[in-house]
């Protein structure tokens, strides 16, 4: 009887080191695939496939995601102004899609009957994995070992324990850490002295890809985005491709101290959690493409907007990515930024992002209408008639009220 094949999502860390001989040990010494899907997260690709092969894993994919990371998922949510509950840039939310869709992808080609995640059960990551897997392929199996009877280790110590105890070797490492998420995004921090909301994050110890507001320099740094059809093409003149244009940002908004947040959110499984987000290129991309919004749209697009980006957000966060209901909020979207087109050039200064002048082929500004001094285009006398109009319901009920006395 043939083995049967399952998928890894494979990080490396020391939970998914160690789902890989549980699942050989308790489904009939399957063949486990392991796959870790390269985001952006830097150096913690290194010597990940001689640590797989060793903890038992046939073969290991390393597969680099991380421009279509940016293109397929990053650039929509720009678009969408996609930003949870005020603060959460939706880092981790935007990206467990694109690598849970790749997982797919190589258990077809394998021929694999399950794909394995690690995710708790308390997190948001199993229903974002786990619903990209149904939509994609509702045909395969999902194990998620952290919420199964067969799963017996609850700590770190345990799963210590159970790898000794198989003759595997790992390098545990400190645990004197927070739980982080990192891709060329964002990096998110769990743990330690945020799991109390009432502690101010040690920021010496926590930031990762930049500086604290007050470690940032003294003078300004400005830097000028230009958009075509609301994706950011270039960056102080220099046009470039997806990741060049991320990195730069992150390198110009981390040393300026920018796109630090600290959120107790609300999880999809329904609980608070406390965590703090660097994501300073996110940051000045998301500012910069709303200023250019602020002068390419009407009124009644923006508003509408506000509703749709909010339903947009909803669906991000909770994993419902591949739904129709967002590839057709996708394409409202694309539609709106039609016109999102310019440049917009903006002053960072320790944590802060100051508008400092944007323009437009598309811009609705006329400074014939707007400026004090009367223009060609308007004619003062024209409110008398329009604020009669717009009052008249205001007016009536006064008058009614007035009636009833």
């Amino acid at each position: 009887m043939e083995k049967e094949k399952i998928v890894l999502a494979y990080s490396g860390g020391l939970d998914t080191s160690v789902i890989i001989p549980w699942l050989k040990e308790n489904y009939n010494n399957a063949e486990v695939i392991a796959v870790c899907g390269n985001v952006g997260q830097g150096k913690e690709t290194e010597g990940l496939e001689e640590r797989a092969l060793k903890t038992g894993a046939s073969k290991l994919y390393i597969e680099d995601l991380t421009e279509e990371f940016i293109t397929e998922a990053i650039f929509p949510c720009v678009k969408a102004n996609a930003v949870y509950e005020g603060k959460y840039l939706l880092g981790t939310s935007m990206a467990r899609p694109i690598i849970a869709k790749r997982l797919v992808e190589i258990a077809k080609k394998e021929g694999a009957t399950a794909i394995c995640h690690g995710a708790t059960g308390k997190g948001n990551d199993q229903v974002r994995f786990e619903l990209t897997i149904k939509a994609l392929a509702p045909e395969l199996k999902i194990i998620a070992p952290w919420r199964l009877d067969t799963w017996k280790m609850q700590s770190r110590e345990d799963e210590m324990a159970y790898l000794e105890a198989h003759g595997i070797p790992f390098e545990a490492g400190h645990d004197n850490s927070y739980s982080r998420d990192r891709n060329i995004w964002h990096l998110s921090h769990e743990g330690l002295e945020l799991e109390d909301p009432a502690n101010e994050p040690n920021y010496e110890h926590l930031l990762q890809l930049g500086v604290s507001p007050e470690k940032a320099p003294d003078t300004p740094e400005y830097v000028t985005l230009h958009f075509e059809k609301g994706v950011c093409t270039a960056v102080n003149g220099k046009e470039m491709g997806p990741v060049e244009m991320l990195t730069t940002l992150n390198e110009l908004g981390g040393k300026n101290g920018i796109g630090i947040q600290d959120i107790c959110e609300n999880r999809v499984v329904g609980m608070k959690s406390r965590g703090v987000y660097e994501t300073p290129g996110g940051s000045i991309l998301y500012y910069a493409h709303r200023e250019l919004e602020y002068l390419t749209l009407d009124k009644q697009t923006q508003a509408w907007n506000e509703i749709c980006s909010t339903k947009f957000t909803e669906l991000v966060y909770s994993g419902e990515w591949f739904t129709p209901l967002r590839e057709a909020l996708s394409k409202y979207f694309d539609s709106v930024n039609e016109t999102v087109t310019g440049d917009v050039k903006l002053k960072l200064y320790k944590g802060n992002i100051i508008p400092a002048g944007s323009t437009s082929p598309y811009s609705l500004y006329n400074e014939s209408i707007a400026s004090f001094t009367t223009g060609e285009l308007y004619n003062h006398k024209d409110a008398d008639g329009f604020i009669n109009l717009f009052g008249l319901p205001m007016k009536v009920r006064a008058m009614m009220m007035q009636n009833k006395k």
